[in-house]
């Protein structure tokens, strides 16, 4: 059941969300990502950005940049607090975002998930 006042998700793709989908990935080039993230649905992407667009972020413990896809990026920019952690390329893991987490935004320095 789901709370109406919830705002509607679906995968990356647009497609439904299905249980599986945060399997995480052993091998080839997504190596430790998982099979596939949830993002908000195009309607709620509709109302509006109360954050930039932005689609790059460096993790502080490595260096490393990291790129997103134009559905997570829309959903970070909608609800920049939607998501309680991101990966990073460079360490093949998941790590924690916002006040206290690992990531900054290229484009301004700001601490991703705030």
């Amino acid at each position: 059941m789901t709370d109406e006042n919830e705002p509607r998700k679906t995968l990356t793709d647009r497609t439904q969300i299905y249980p599986g989908h945060r399997e995480i990935i052993k091998e080839g080039q997504r190596r430790g990502q998982q099979k596939d993230y949830v993002v908000l649905a195009q309607e709620e992407i509709d109302k509006g950005f109360t954050r930039p667009y932005r689609d790059a972020y460096r993790h502080l413990k490595c260096g490393t940049v990291t790129t997103m896809g134009r559905t997570l990026c829309e959903t970070y920019a909608r609800d920049p607090f939607f998501y309680s952690g991101t990966f990073c390329v460079g360490c093949g893991a998941h790590f924690p975002v916002g006040e206290d987490g690992e990531f900054v935004w290229t484009a301004d320095g700001q601490k991703v998930g705030t």
